[in-house]
């Protein structure tokens, strides 16, 4: 049914767009090209990016954004464990794999226009490798955008929103002494302007390059959101995204689970808030952008602290869960997640009361405090959204001696026979009460079966 509204949706707005562009939108080819974008958001593996989430970095947007926004994630080889099928008619015939990497391949001599023209605003050139973290998501999905518009657009409009797709590209910083991406990306369209003799003027290539950075900030719109609470949520359903074991709820490992939260937290402790939003001339207004890198910075600093404090808690996890076995299973330890209606079998239940909790002494301490106790703003299948293990430790040691233990956690997790040191490092107290909890919940379940 959802997916049903969804393609209503998708259709919906491919037509709007089309036809605000001077295209044929009564074309039967809208309804299948709706039917391609709803199949490729909604693949086993998407848990962010999604239908909601392209509806959401077009809205508000004209019809070159809107159709950028539909079109730019439907590739994303490394959530989706490869390309999808249905999209090999749009890219057979310039993609070559080789040693697990995508690399262009076009026959010499081939007269293709529209993918000279992707290559050229992308600045990508035939026989170039692939990069999953440069790049090469968009580029496809630009190249699918463009061959599955062709004909029904202006050329000069395809460029447009390859553009726009272009500027999707996260997380850039100068591209070189005094120029940004987005500059660099008004140059390329100056450049294929020239080149297909498509007489863009200064002011429409500026005002093009403004539609991308629109797009390109709606596109990681989630850093700006007012709310830490929010922000971490949306972050909670990134991560299942490439770490799939965790679609296995109940099933999957501390380690996995572990896993997945060290890999979150390298890369939300390398990411500089200045390389996440775009501002490109008036676009966005200057108190607006300030704004949003106010909130970008402020959610960065939340969520170093939170996954740090979460690492932290589940490391003492898996240093204790060794005495199980390597593969023990996060469930094993915490209880399965609740579900409506069944008793509450779980660890949290049996913690003890810390008499005298840790008082936060920053705003940042304050926040993640909340945020341990109280959880994210929104369920996930596979977490509850609270932390019961990473809240009484941080009340029962304070945030700095709690992460204290953050060095001998990465020790341990790079060499699994360091558990007993890191075991040794933690406050005596805080493993007393963890271990009782543990050994009060394996007795109810045994209990269970008697």
């Amino acid at each position: 049914m959802e997916a049903c509204a969804d393609h209503t949706r998708c259709l919906t707005e491919l037509q709007r767009s089309v036809a605000a562009l001077g295209g044929d939108a009564d074309s039967p080819r809208l309804p299948e090209m709706a039917a391609l974008i709803i199949q490729c958001m909604t693949g086993q593996w998407r848990s962010f990016h999604t239908p909601e989430h392209i509806f959401d970095v077009g809205a508000g947007g004209g019809p070159v954004e809107v159709l950028a926004a539909l079109f730019h994630d439907l590739v994303y080889v490394q959530v989706d464990a490869g390309l999808n099928i249905n999209l090999a008619r749009y890219l057979a015939a310039y993609l070559h794999e080789e040693a697990n990497a995508l690399r262009i391949r076009v026959k010499e001599g081939t007269a293709d226009t529209e993918f000279a023209m992707c290559l050229s605003l992308f600045g990508f050139e035939n026989g170039q490798t692939l990069s999953p973290f440069a790049g090469q998501n968009e580029f496809l999905s630009a190249v699918v955008a463009v061959k599955a518009l062709s004909g029904l657009l202006s050329f000069g409009d395809l460029v447009k929103i390859t553009a726009c797709i272009e500027a999707t590209i996260p997380f850039r910083g100068p591209v070189a002494p005094g120029q940004t991406c987005s500059e660099q990306l008004a140059q390329r369209l100056q450049r294929v302007s020239v080149e297909y003799d498509l007489g863009f003027s200064p002011d429409e290539i500026d005002q093009v390059v403004m539609k991308a950075v629109r797009t390109a900030n709606r596109d990681v719109g989630n850093f700006a959101s007012p709310d830490p609470a929010d922000f971490l949520s949306n972050t909670w359903n990134l991560i299942p995204e490439t770490n799939h074991e965790l679609a296995q709820v109940n099933v999957f490992t501390v380690q996995g689970y572990r896993n997945s939260l060290q890999k979150m937290e390298g890369f939300l402790s390398f990411l500089q808030s200045a390389t996440v939003f775009r501002q490109y001339q008036t676009e966005p207004a200057d108190a607006q952008f300030a704004d949003m890198q106010a909130h970008c910075q402020k959610n960065l600093e939340v969520a170093r602290i939170y996954l740090r404090a979460k690492l932290i808690s589940i490391g003492i996890m898996e240093a204790l869960s060794l005495r199980l076995g390597r593969n023990t299973s996060l469930a094993a330890l915490m209880g399965k997640l609740p579900h409506e209606g069944e008793d509450k079998m779980q660890l949290e239940t049996h913690l003890p009361k810390v008499q005298q909790p840790y008082q936060a002494r920053t705003a940042q301490e304050k926040l993640v405090m909340g945020l341990l106790e109280n959880g994210r703003s929104a369920e996930t299948q596979y977490d509850v959204k609270h932390s019961p293990v990473a809240n009484y430790m941080v009340k029962q040691m304070g945030f700095e001696q709690m992460m204290a233990l953050l060095e001998p956690c990465r020790v341990f997790f790079k060499d699994p026979s360091q558990d007993k040191a890191l075991l040794a490092a933690c406050d005596p107290q805080v493993l007393t009460g963890i271990t009782h909890a543990l050994s009060t919940l394996y007795t109810l379940q045994a209990q269970a079966f008697a």
